[in-house]
């Protein structure tokens, strides 16, 4: 990713679920994954004002590349905990997302990381060179 950015932060409000708890009785390590992903998903309609579905009416889908998740201390069942995400590079193909997960009630980081996203061209599945205008509506 080229340029380093200092951009708007954004969070997403989430309560541990049955599901997500593993044998350890805390949250299973791929399910920090999907919180970021579901966070980012309400963050791009309700923050950014572009949902995921106004890049696939216009052929555009996002993937991760490139995961990077520091695992801090465990979320258990029941735990309130925010997601707190936002963009710190972006460049023609792809940009990368910061994120951290802390648990609402001890204020204490879960887990922090970033994830590389590609746009690509949902027709073909090969990578796609961000519109200016994209690029334009998250630099916020």
């Amino acid at each position: 990713m080229d340029t380093p950015l200092q951009l708007s932060t954004f969070e997403s409000e989430f309560r541990v679920r049955p599901d997500d708890i593993d044998m350890f009785q805390h949250v299973h390590n791929s399910k920090y994954f999907d919180y970021v992903l579901a966070a980012r998903y309400d963050q791009m309609e309700r923050c950014y004002g572009m949902a995921m579905e106004k890049f696939m009416e216009r052929g555009f889908g996002w993937v991760v590349r490139t995961a990077h998740v520091d695992y801090k201390r465990a979320l258990t069942m029941g735990d309130h905990f925010v997601v707190k995400t936002g963009i710190e590079s972006i460049d023609d193909k792809g940009c990368r997302v910061k994120f951290t997960i802390t648990n609402k009630a001890t204020k204490k980081i879960c887990c922090d990381g970033w994830f590389d996203y590609v746009m690509i061209d949902m027709a073909t599945g090969r990578g796609a060179k961000i519109p200016q205008d994209v690029i334009d509506q998250y630099l916020i």
